[in-house]
């Protein structure tokens, strides 16, 4: 009896470090490929609904350049009282974000999108969780911003690192999901795709 036809490469459509750190979990194999996707918000769109449709987005355009693979895509959006929290980009922004967001619930949405090249086939999943914020002083926001420069992140903080500290608690399934990549998830979706994880 022939062997299954097993996907050759398995690739992250992402140059995120931080997703890349949280795949390294999961497997010791695979490749990085930057996706060249529109991100620009569409009008009325929720926040859970923008993070699905650019996580199939970055697997689709990335799965352009492989015949055989395997191609994570992932995006997140983070959102208070329904207003999208995008990535701050400056320390301004940040402080900005941290005290609109101080003793109140953020929700980030991460969506997952596992793309079979071979055939299209294609697995989604979206993960809530919920982020409340304790009452933050502005003194503790900026030694926070000082510290750690989060203006690369989503609501920005870095719950991997001190971010954890402005926290009053965390609700979701999978605790990989607010750092970018539920994990959970996307083992099960690598085992139903034939890949033996762990």
């Amino acid at each position: 009896m022939d062997k299954p036809h097993m996907p050759r490469r398995i690739v992250l459509a992402s140059t995120s470090r931080y997703r890349a750190d949280l795949l390294r979990r999961l497997l010791a194999d695979f490749e990085q490929a930057a996706p060249d996707t529109d991100e620009t918000p569409q009008a009325g769109e929720a926040p859970a609904t923008r993070a699905l449709r650019l996580a199939i987005a970055k697997a689709t355009a990335v799965a352009a350049g492989f015949d055989d693979a395997l191609v994570i895509g992932s995006d997140q959006v983070a959102a208070l009282d329904g207003e999208i929290l995008r990535k701050p980009g400056s320390v301004e922004v940040a402080r900005e974000q941290l005290g609109a967001s101080s003793g109140r619930i953020v929700h980030f949405h991460t969506a997952l999108c596992l793309l079979e090249t071979r055939h299209g086939r294609s697995q989604t999943h979206v993960d809530d969780t919920r982020v409340r914020f304790r009452e933050l002083g502005s003194a503790e926001i900026e030694r926070y911003v000082t510290r750690e420069l989060p203006l690369d992140c989503a609501g920005s903080f870095k719950c991997e690192g001190l971010g954890i500290s402005l926290f009053e608690e965390i609700d979701n399934l999978d605790p990989s999901a607010l750092i970018g990549l539920p994990l959970i998830a996307l083992a099960r979706m690598l085992r139903q795709a034939g890949i033996a994880v762990p």
